[in-house]
């Protein structure tokens, strides 16, 4: 059986509560940027490019056979890569229902990100928020 939403996001919080300060939490986040898996140069198409993010962001959705839904990203800018990947622990491989319904401005405040990015890195959060839910929304 496949981990929960919000159980994803259980985990990523307990590993925030580990680290005192956003400067250590922000180091994390990069280094989480640095374990995503690569696009390839198709994959950097305008197609899958985000928009209303300051920094170049892309997002491949992949729905699987089992109704779940695979999502995989880069960004030219660490701090982003690093968003990217928490929004993947969080929705990939799940299934598309649950994703369009999940509370995401609960979890980025809940995680603290709400506070601790910029106004810049917040809109682009949202944006990249709002095509994974837009995307689960259509195949749902």
């Amino acid at each position: 059986m496949q981990r929960s939403i919000d159980a994803a996001l259980d985990e990523l919080a307990d590993e925030f509560e580990l680290l005192g300060d956003w400067e250590e939490r922000y180091r994390y986040v990069i280094e989480l940027g640095k374990e995503l898996a690569p696009l390839t140069q198709a994959e950097h198409s305008d197609a899958n490019k985000v928009r209303g993010c300051a920094s170049q962001v892309w997002l491949v959705t992949e729905p699987q056979p089992d109704g779940t839904i695979v999502f995989r990203g880069d960004s030219d800018a660490h701090i982003v890569s690093g968003l990217i990947a928490i929004l993947m622990r969080l929705y990939s491989g799940r299934p598309a229902k649950d994703i369009a319904e999940f509370d995401a401005a609960a979890a980025m405040a809940r995680l603290g990100l709400s506070e601790a990015l910029s106004s810049q890195r917040s809109n682009g959060l949202k944006a990249m928020v709002a095509r994974i839910q837009r995307d689960a929304g259509a195949l749902a």
